[in-house]
């Protein structure tokens, strides 16, 4: 029992490893043709997947405070960082309570969204299902983010970018939610097969 605890810890610590360095480096990074897609929710997906939905909101929760440490002290100077962190400022432009709610709630959702998604699917682990919950979970990501964004900062993202909220945020699900949820559908079921038979 106890040599079974371990391994989850030691699972787990592995994880929020690997979060670490999406977060923290351009490996995190998956260029598709012009596009780039984010890996930071498959780690968050995986353990959603292989430990279930406490586990998962966990990682959620790091890979929030991993994007909290990145906005506000090694990307403090982009003109986003007010979205993601209350101490960033762009301009007149300065970050607030919605900031952290965009930075941690939907991270978090993410490690709910695909455990709950194989429990609504009977809990039957098959490949199928498990892309059906790793697709679910990355757009958890990318709706809520830009639901978010639209709800605490829609005119000072339209402005700074130039273009309608509404033409942003249908511009990045294209570009951006739609890659990643193809990647995590195809990686989180894989490593989390293999992560459940160690």
């Amino acid at each position: 029992m106890r040599n079974d605890r371990l391994q989850y810890i030691l699972k787990i610590c592995f994880l929020v490893a690997i979060e670490a360095i999406f977060c923290f480096t351009p490996l995190g990074s998956v260029p598709i043709g012009p596009i780039v897609a984010t890996l930071s929710a498959v780690p968050v997906i995986i353990a959603s997947l292989t430990f279930g939905a406490y586990a998962g909101m966990f990682l959620g929760f790091v890979f929030g405070l991993f994007s909290f440490i990145v906005w506000t002290f090694v990307m403090p100077a982009h003109p986003m960082a007010f979205i993601f962190t209350p101490f960033g400022e762009f301009t007149e432009y300065k970050g607030n309570v919605g900031s952290l709610i965009i930075c941690f709630l939907p991270r978090i959702l993410v490690g709910l969204t695909p455990a709950l998604t194989m429990k609504l699917l009977h809990g039957n682990e098959s490949v199928s299902h498990m892309v059906i919950a790793s697709v679910i979970g990355s757009l958890t990501n990318t709706v809520l983010v830009l639901t978010f964004i639209a709800l605490f900062f829609g005119r000072e993202y339209s402005t700074i970018m130039g273009m309608g909220i509404l033409t942003i945020l249908g511009t990045t699900v294209l570009t951006n939610g739609i890659p990643e949820a193809i990647v995590a559908g195809i990686v989180c079921p894989l490593v989390s097969r293999i992560i459940k038979k160690i």
